[in-house]
């Protein structure tokens, strides 16, 4: 089994799901990180190819969480958004009621 080509492999998955923005797809590479890389420490030491793969997996993950929390910033930011301006929204949605010609009111 080659390691190395193991862990760029779950690298690339997390790099991929990242520039996508496919966040179910990323839950599930993170999910599959600890088994997997469990599985692979079982084989004994790590050489130093391997620990380098290891290090840019390291990396790979820490840009999926940086871009996790930028998305969770930017969806809090519209949530708190449509909160503030709850009262506007529902005055337009009433008055989108009332000039739809609707006479059943």
């Amino acid at each position: 089994m080659d390691r190395t080509r193991s862990i760029e492999q779950l690298s690339a998955r997390l790099v991929d799901a990242t520039g996508r923005a496919d966040w179910d797809v990323l839950g599930r590479a993170v999910r599959e990180l600890g088994p997997r890389l469990q599985a692979l420490a079982a084989h004994g030491a790590w050489n130093a190819q391997e620990r380098g793969a290891l290090a840019r997996l390291r990396a790979a993950h820490d840009g999926a969480a940086a871009a996790c929390r930028d998305a969770a910033g930017g969806l809090q930011a519209r949530i708190d958004d449509m909160r503030d301006n709850k009262e506007g929204w529902m005055a337009y949605a009433l008055a989108g009621d009332f000039d739809s010609g609707d006479t059943r009111a």
